[in-house]
């Protein structure tokens, strides 16, 4: 994932070159954008990836999601729009006295098992708590990325620091359709209900933002990055193993220390570094550390949600394989909403 506040870096000096695009120190222009649009390809298939299994599981009568969910389509990204629908996976009727729950994937869409962990969740466990939870699963926000295996979306632009409700300015097309199908639910959901004044805290109980953390964060995509900002670049540590990150506004420990168990009987959990660290940020208790998500911009924090929680799966280790990978996934959703269930009684 690489969470690196935007003014961490030291100001630019003589600047070794670290990155094959644009003059070292000077921010790329029109033209060094260009050039990595050319060296941008089409590498996996949104359609046979996600679009069809979408399809597939809606018409699987042993999973029992045709009784509960229904497809909906959010929005699309307008270079391509056709090719590149927005799609959500949801309850079909919502209802204000269940707790309202969103699971999404693909934000930086070259990291794989958050897409194919939502999907394995829809497929093999949404219809367990469909009858307790409102459920809205968005399993891949990003698709251009997710055909291309880039953090950048086709504008060169972060997905995951633009969530910001409240500064359209700071959005892009992936976090701007996204914001406004929620806020659509939250509206639908309160008339149809008829809420009003008797809405809870919270209207999202639990958000589950499924991320990886790759050893390419190292070797491109945080170099690609300061590179265009015409920043230095002096790399950093991948952590082996699995971890949270928490919004430090509201961190429920507890919470997090539940994912983290569930987890931990799939994959393995990241350790600390030498300083106590997990990607420059103090680890809290095992495998979590906590940033200001909203303030980041960060999809775990558009719903300022009671629970809510971005994973980090590692999907590079000689220990993981991509089934491991999406397993772990699938845990985490799970540990969440188990968790949520036992707080209920």
């Amino acid at each position: 994932m690489g969470i690196l506040h935007e003014n961490d870096a030291a100001p630019p000096k003589d600047i070794q070159r670290y990155y094959p695009i644009g003059t070292p120190g000077k921010p790329w222009t029109k033209e060094e954008d260009d050039e990595w649009k050319k060296l941008t390809k089409l590498q996996r298939s949104y359609k046979e990836e996600v679009l069809d299994k979408l399809t597939a599981m809606q018409v699987d009568s042993s999973s029992n999601n045709e009784e509960w969910f229904e497809i909906k389509q959010y929005g699309s990204l307008s270079h391509n729009p056709s090719k590149y629908p927005l799609m959500a996976v949801q309850s079909k009727a919502f209802d204000a006295t269940k707790p309202f729950v969103l699971v999404t994937g693909g934000v930086h869409g070259y990291e794989t098992s958050g897409v194919q962990g939502a999907i394995q969740f829809l497929t093999q466990e949404a219809a367990k708590y469909a009858k307790d939870f409102n459920l809205v699963i968005l399993p891949c926000v990003s698709p251009w990325a997710y055909e291309h295996i880039q953090r950048w979306d086709a504008e060169l632009l972060d997905p995951n620091r633009s969530f910001q409700p409240d500064d359209e300015s700071k959005q892009t097309e992936e976090s701007k359709a996204l914001i406004s199908h929620l806020k659509q639910i939250e509206e639908s959901a309160k008339k149809s209900n008829d809420i009003g004044e008797t809405k809870p805290k919270y209207f999202w109980k639990c958000h589950v933002d499924l991320h990886e953390t790759t050893n390419t964060d190292a070797t491109e995509f945080m170099p690609a990055k300061h590179a265009k900002a015409g920043l230095p670049y002096e790399g950093e540590v991948i952590p082996d193993g699995f971890y949270l990150v928490a919004n430090n506004a509201n961190p429920q420990l507890e919470f997090h220390q539940a994912v983290i168990d569930k987890v931990k009987k799939v994959t393995h959990i990241a350790p600390p570094d030498e300083n106590g660290d997990i990607i420059g940020e103090p680890v809290v208790q095992e495998g979590v550390i906590q940033v200001p998500a909203r303030e980041l911009g960060l999809c775990g924090g558009v719903t300022l949600g009671e629970y809510a929680t971005t994973t980090e799966v590692y999907p590079d280790s000689p220990k993981a394989t991509d089934e491991i990978c999406n397993r772990a996934q699938v845990a985490s959703v799970v540990g969440a909403l188990e968790y949520i269930l036992t707080k209920a009684g």
